[in-house]
């Protein structure tokens, strides 16, 4: 089977410098909105609000299997029927290292020039907090913590599993990562349908997120102490790896009070420097960009040990 970390390394070049460009997203859209259809399409069929919760969460795990097998399947196929070309070019797909300092850096454009309400509106892009609440230091806080987040989300865990299991692995992660950002929510209408995709989703990121933080940590060359302790904050078992990282790369405070749908939701501390300002989103991109190089040097040396 087509997979090693040259194999990987070269998508994650491939991505980098190419990335899914808005024209052909026009004409066909990104594999990951193909999914995300069929996971709506089956959440709409199989998440009845008359049936008992043992029964929404039966039928959440079928979809979850359902997502399983179609996207473990199609990375199976392109890689029997196509070379390493056609698993470098579709492994790029799984990654979004590009997309997200695109995403964050349409946010710092207007901070910058103090157009507060342009930021908010290009933070909206990449948060789901209720953006019209936020200043200057709250937008640059917000896209951060995103960052962080997406990090993992985005390059290291379908990195990881790109790795670990070649496409099937990376089209698996991408699918139960969307299934979770799409139906692994407390409210009522999710808690049962989604409860098995976002336990999946929590299995899957145990060893990406941690490493994800390492790397941050590395890339700022500070922050091991405030990752490790503030990580086990975070309601998530994975989330606060990153974004604790980040607080202690950055020397600065993130998490806290946030506001979703008109309701506060008094988030965890990670860091104890002084909250966010704009300056801080060009270092946080920075340190991003550096923990990417990173990775890629881990897959240059995972490339060299590999077995020929």
């Amino acid at each position: 089977m087509w997979t090693s970390p040259w194999i990987v390394l070269a998508a994650a070049a491939v991505e980098a410098v190419v990335g899914y460009p808005d024209a052909l997203h026009r004409r066909v859209p990104h594999p990951v909105v193909w999914i995300g259809g069929l996971i709506s399409s089956l959440e709409r069929a199989l998440n009845r609000p008359n049936w008992s919760d043992l029964k929404r969460r039966s039928a959440g795990v079928a979809t979850l299997l359902t997502i399983v097998l179609v996207s473990g399947l199609s990375g199976w196929l392109l890689t029997r029927l196509g070379g390493p070309i056609l698993v470098v070019v579709a492994g790029s797909l799984g990654l979004a290292q590009r997309s997200l300092h695109q995403h964050v850096a349409a946010v710092l454009g207007p901070l910058q020039s103090g157009d507060v309400e342009g930021a908010r509106d290009a933070v909206s892009m990449i948060v789901g907090r209720d953006v019209e609440r936020l200043e200057a230091g709250g937008v640059a806080a917000a896209a951060i913590e995103s960052l962080a987040e997406s990090f993992n989300d985005g390059v290291v865990a379908p990195v990881f599993w790109f790795v670990v299991a070649g496409l099937p692995g990376l089209f698996i992660y991408k699918a139960v990562n969307t299934a979770d950002s799409l139906v692994g929510h407390r409210e009522p209408r999710w808690r049962a349908f989604g409860w098995a995709s976002a336990r999946f989703d929590d299995l899957l990121n145990l060893a990406p997120a941690r490493l994800a933080g390492a790397l941050i940590v590395m890339a700022g060359s500070r922050g091991w102490s405030v990752m490790v302790r503030g990580a086990p904050k975070h309601a998530s078992p994975n989330a606060g790896w990153p974004e604790a990282a980040m607080a202690g790369a950055l020397g600065v405070r993130l998490g806290g009070e946030a506001w979703y749908d008109g309701e506060r939701s008094d988030r965890p501390v990670f860091g104890d420097g002084p909250e966010v300002e704009t300056k801080d989103l060009p270092r946080a991109l920075r340190v991003y960009l550096t923990a990417c190089g990173l990775l890629w040097l881990l897959l240059a040396c995972g490339g060299l040990a590999w077995p020929h």
